[in-house]
């Protein structure tokens, strides 16, 4: 019996909730990038990267390939850069509107205090 499609949908935003593995596709959205580099941007043990890197690239979210000894990572797919961003967006539209009642309940704190 297929998964249900919202069922493939939540199962695939769970694979993106955690803060790690948005690093490393944010990082991965300029370009594939060996190991070691996103070692260096992430500043996390090596075992933990390894594990969020197999997360990632048995939900089919990345592709790995190897270069003699070097394991070099890219997005499986453009579309994920475009989600990253959207999602970026979408959270900056969504803390303005914030931002914006806040002002509001300020204002009206001190018309009342």
């Amino acid at each position: 019996m297929p998964v249900p499609l919202y069922q493939a949908k939540a199962d695939f935003f769970r694979t993106l909730g955690h803060p790690v593995r948005i690093q490393v596709l944010e990082l991965l959205r300029e370009g594939p990038r060996p190991v070691r580099d996103l070692l260096t941007e992430i500043e996390i043990e090596a075992s933990s990267l390894s594990q969020q890197l197999a997360v990632l690239r048995r939900a089919g979210i990345v592709n790995a390939t190897r270069d003699g000894a070097t394991v070099v990572y890219e997005l499986s797919s453009p579309d994920l850069a475009h989600l990253l961003v959207d999602a970026r967006r979408i959270l900056t539209d969504m803390l303005a509107g914030q931002g914006e009642l806040l002002a509001e309940l300020r204002a009206e704190g001190r018309k009342v205090g």
